[in-house]
């Protein structure tokens, strides 16, 4: 598929996202770009966030509730750790994972696996804030 043209409106979002240090959701990103001066419509942060996924720009995942959210990554293969109390994400190589899967894959018969895996869990700085260290 050949990507779509930049336009200020994809540059914008791909700013803001880019300034964001958790997955964050489309609405939550509008709202940072109106507060920002900015007079993108919702519709257009949507439809930014798939053509920067469909390049590969960004990540997305569901969240509890069923909502998509977005967060600028690299380009190479990785997953994610995920704090479930505050959203801190850090990507992590995927090396093991690979292996893994690739083994799995092939002991039930099933070749050219793909994956997507994130990990949650909480962040040294939530977990003492519990007091869970």
């Amino acid at each position: 598929m050949t990507a779509k043209r930049n336009t200020w409106q994809k540059d914008a979002v791909r700013a803001a996202l880019g300034e964001a240090t958790e997955f964050v959701s489309a609405q939550d990103l509008h709202q940072v770009l109106r507060n920002q001066g900015s007079t993108i419509g919702l519709a257009t942060v949507y439809r930014a966030l798939a053509d920067l996924a469909l390049q590969g720009e960004t990540d997305s995942l569901q969240s509890k509730d069923g909502e998509l959210l977005y967060r600028a990554c690299g380009t190479s293969h990785h997953h994610h750790l995920i704090c479930r109390k505050c959203g801190k994400t850090v990507e992590i190589e995927a090396h093991k994972v690979e292996a893994w899967a690739d083994d799995v894959a092939k002991e039930h018969g099933f070749v050219r696996p793909s994956h997507t895996i994130d990990i949650f869990g909480d962040c040294a700085s939530c977990s003492v804030k519990s007091g869970l260290d």
